[in-house]
């Protein structure tokens, strides 16, 4: 029998090295969406707006491809972005999170 790689037996710590950098970004979808839910709660504050600098920086701390791992991010609803891409927000929190319901533009910021 396996187990379900969401488990407690695949915990999200196993996917960093000691330094705490991200090994990989994980190719299988349901372990993908476990890291993702943990870097935007980890990376990102809720009721706050990020540039694409700042979210790229934040990125950049854990894994060198900053850039597939921020349209990873937003494609699954982690992160919403303005439609030129300017702002990102944190889309929901942990206890929000409904399977198949993907991120989408937040409001133009002035």
């Amino acid at each position: 029998m396996t187990s379900h790689p969401l488990s407690p037996a695949h915990p999200v710590a196993d996917l960093f090295s000691a330094e705490g950098r991200l090994k990989a970004i994980p190719r299988r979808a349901p372990r993908r969406a476990q890291l993702l839910a943990h870097l935007a709660e980890t990376l990102f504050e809720p009721s706050r707006s990020y540039s694409e600098r700042e979210v790229n920086e934040a990125l950049l701390t854990v894994h060198e491809d900053f850039p597939a791992l921020r349209r990873y991010l937003v494609t699954g609803g982690e992160l919403s972005r303005t439609r030129d891409g300017s702002a990102y927000r944190r889309a929901r929190s942990l206890h929000q999170q409904q399977p198949g319901s993907p991120g989408g533009a937040i409001p133009a910021v002035a």
